[in-house]
């Protein structure tokens, strides 16, 4: 297991409960504290005490959406350094596009593996 995981805060914003439990039971074993959220009001009231490391958005949201969620985010003086990874069952150029427009760091394709969750820490997190 790698240290520069322990500890670190991660936020996973989805729907889909299945992808929230996945997502938080192989990064909380990698040693992350794990925050979710149901979709982008809950994020956005969680973020502020949470102060998470990188959050993790689902794009097809009811009420805030990923790519309205990602905006807020990236546009809040407090928050616009957290990296934002977009969750997508779809993997259209459109989607992807949108997804840079808003401000996302990257974009990752569900169903998501492990290695994918980890690559993405650690492309966007610094030690």
């Amino acid at each position: 297991m790698e240290d520069k995981f322990q500890n670190l805060k991660v936020m996973v914003i989805d729907d889909s409960k299945t992808i929230r439990r996945t997502a938080e039971t192989l990064l909380q074993r990698e040693g992350c504290e794990v925050i979710t959220a149901v979709d982008g009001f809950e994020a956005l009231s969680k973020i502020a005490e949470a102060n998470p490391d990188i959050v993790f958005v689902d794009i097809m949201m009811p009420r805030l959406d990923g790519y309205q969620t990602c905006a807020l985010i990236k546009n809040s003086l407090n928050y616009q350094n957290i990296p934002v990874i977009m969750l997508s069952s779809k993997d259209g150029l459109f989607d992807q596009a949108k997804g840079r427009v808003v401000g996302s760091d990257e974009y990752l394709t569900k169903p998501f593996s492990k290695d994918e969750l980890l690559s993405a820490i650690r492309n966007h997190v610094s030690a």
